[in-house]
């Protein structure tokens, strides 16, 4: 048994803990690969860029998925010191994985394109560190890139800090120039972490994995107190108890160790295969003599877009919903609740922060599990209040009231947009036709300009970033966050398939919207669904009103073939008996949609 006298703990004050925060790539991860290697936990024969974006799909698109963290040894003026590096996404749908990252840190370094200068995520991720108060250390990367003005975004940078264009730090994360000196000023700006070794072990749960062969692995930051191995755990927020197994830190794999202290980031793994009692923002103490206050916690990121994900083959339902369970655990983001529909079977309702969170999620449901997924068109949460005056969340269409509708609200977003100052025009007119209100316009520079709109979330969550990159050569960066709620005129379009609603197909959309979307849905689903043996009629509809229609033609078997000439009647005969059969068809028939039809007609934005 390891007793605290046989294991040396870090002293706090000898500890840093920061993050690296930053608009997309801006080169977070290409500086952590560069600290790595700085500070020998990585060598040259075990070196790969990106080294602390672990998942197939990050490396592949480049970017920045989850938080990850890294223990690293550095020393200043002949002291030893451990720094503890998170480096964070820069998206903005994983903004809840940078403030779970800062809850962890004392100081953030923020990161700054010396060619591109201050984004809108940046300014997102710099409030967000302010609001915890932390440390920020402005620095500039790609000095060596030939567009490069770091004089000129210095002084913007300190001009938003409130400090003096020489404190801003300028590093080349690809040469590796300025890196060694931002790490001494890492140790000597952070404060060092603040707890009481002495007191009821207090550890806070930042992350956690699921690992096939050994369990949960949860990452924690110790608050007070210590951890050891074979110590038994108790999780304040479940009161489920466990061993210790296994303690140990990231550098910048996993490797065990004797013990965490005070300030200390680390993981833990009791071989426990029951996901749901490793929850990320709860406390971790003693099982003995325990602390009785939690710790904060976090705040549970609230989903902004809904989709319906349902597996190609229905009996691959437990494994969807065991997947989602395991996934959870990674991202706390992710939230569903299983739902039905009668064209696709069995699935689940799932939460997401934004378009990039689905479509990350259904590919690593579709990876990492095996799957083959269909989703749904994605929408948002609306209130709606019937003339009865009773409330109603609606986060499917499928939910929409029947009855009459007196109000209905729908989310609003506070967007801001960061952009050269001749694409203003263009930008307000894209934002207007969302039906945006501008809220102010402020120039950061003589050629950078900051809008900020009050948009519907809808309008946001389809194509409108892909819009506002076209419509400026890709110079536009854009940012937003919750505004509360709005009265809108909505209605829901039903999809009609021979005069029965297809709920997959369904969506709300404002009035305005409802007659293109119809018609082009119509139009679409007319060249997806194969022929039947007897006419199928597609309709789009608002309530009992037929607003669009589209008609598969049959397909007509020529019964006259065998008949050669003879009497006329002969041929009649077959003929109504054909045209018969076609009418029984098509009161007893079903529309066969093939699953090919949902997949290309849900895809797809249908108002483009």
């Amino acid at each position: 048994m390891t007793t605290f006298a046989d294991k040396t703990f870090t002293p706090p004050e000898l500890i840093r803990n920061f993050c690296i925060i930053a608009h997309i790539d801006h080169g977070k991860s290409t500086l952590a690969d560069r600290m790595l290697q700085l500070t020998g936990v990585l060598d040259e024969r075990n070196y790969r860029a990106q080294y602390l974006d672990r998942m197939d799909i990050e490396r592949e698109r480049g970017i920045t998925i989850k938080a990850q963290n890294v223990r690293l040894p550095w020393q200043v003026n002949g002291v030893d010191h451990v720094l503890h590096l998170i480096d964070t996404p820069g998206h903005v749908d994983f903004t809840y994985e940078v403030s779970r990252a800062l809850e962890a840190c004392e100081g953030a370094v923020l990161l700054v394109d010396a060619a591109q200068g201050i984004e809108a995520q940046t300014l997102a991720n710099l409030y967000l560190a302010l609001e915890k108060d932390l440390r920020i250390i402005p620095v500039l990367n790609k000095i060596d890139l030939p567009a490069a003005e770091p004089d000129r975004y210095a002084a913007e940078l300190a001009h938003i800090l409130g400090c003096e264009p020489e404190e801003v730090l300028r590093v080349s994360a690809k040469t590796g120039q300025g890196v060694r000196e931002l790490l001494d000023v890492v140790v000597e700006q952070v404060p060092p972490p603040v707890g009481d070794s002495t007191a009821p072990l207090r550890a806070m749960i930042f992350d956690s994995v699921y690992d096939s062969y050994r369990g949960v692995v949860t990452y924690v930051r110790v608050v007070d107190g210590r951890i050891i191995p074979r110590d038994r755990i108790r999780m304040m927020s479940t009161n489920a108890t466990h061993e210790l197994l296994e303690v140990g830190i990231i550098s910048p794999d996993q490797k065990p160790c004797d013990g965490l202290g005070v300030g200390e980031v680390g993981y833990l793994m009791t071989g426990v295969k029951d996901v749901r009692q490793s929850r990320v923002g709860d406390t971790i103490t003693s099982e003995r003599g325990g602390a009785t206050v939690a710790l904060p916690g976090y705040r549970t990121p609230k989903p902004m877009v809904f989709a319906g994900l349902y597996p190609v083959d229905g009996s691959d339902y437990p494994e969807l919903r065991d997947a989602l369970d395991k996934l959870r655990l990674n991202d706390a983001a992710l939230s569903y609740t299983p739902e039905t529909s009668a064209a696709l079977g069995f699935g689940f309702r799932c939460g997401f922060l934004g378009l990039l969170h689905l479509e990350i999620t259904r590919d690593r449901l579709e990876r990492e599990f095996g799957l083959d997924l269909i989703s749904t068109a994605p929408n948002v949460v609306y209130r709606v209040v019937g003339d009865d005056g009773i409330e109603q969340v609606v986060t499917n269409p499928a939910d929409w009231p029947s009855g009459k509708i007196a109000e209905v609200y729908e989310p609003v977003v506070r967007c801001t947009i960061i952009a050269p100052s001749e694409y203003v025009g263009t930008i307000m007119e894209l934002c207007q036709s969302r039906r945006g209100t501008l809220l102010g316009v402020d120039y950061l520079s003589a050629s950078r300009v900051e809008l900020r709109y009050t948009l519907p979330m809808a309008e946001i969550v389809f194509d409108f970033f892909d819009a506002l990159k076209s419509r400026t050569r890709g110079y536009a960066s854009m940012d937003y966050e919750e505004a509360g709620e709005q009265i809108a005129d909505l209605v829901k379009v039903d999809i009609l398939l021979q005069g029965e609603p297809v709920d997959a197909f369904s969506a709300i959309v404002h009035r305005e919207a409802a007659y293109n979307y119809g018609t082009s849905m119509a139009s679409r689903l007319r060249e997806l669904i194969p022929r039947q043996q007897f006419e199928v009629p597609i309709q789009a509809a608002i309530g009992s009103r037929i607003i669009a229609r589209e008609t598969i033609r049959a397909i007509r078997k020529d019964v006259l073939a065998k008949c050669y000439g003879g009497d006329i009647t002969r041929k009649r005969k077959l003929l109504e008996r054909q045209k018969e059969g076609k009418k029984r068809m098509k009161t007893i028939g079903r529309v066969e949609v093939p699953q090919e039809a949902f997949v290309a007609a849900l895809s797809t934005d249908t108002r483009k």
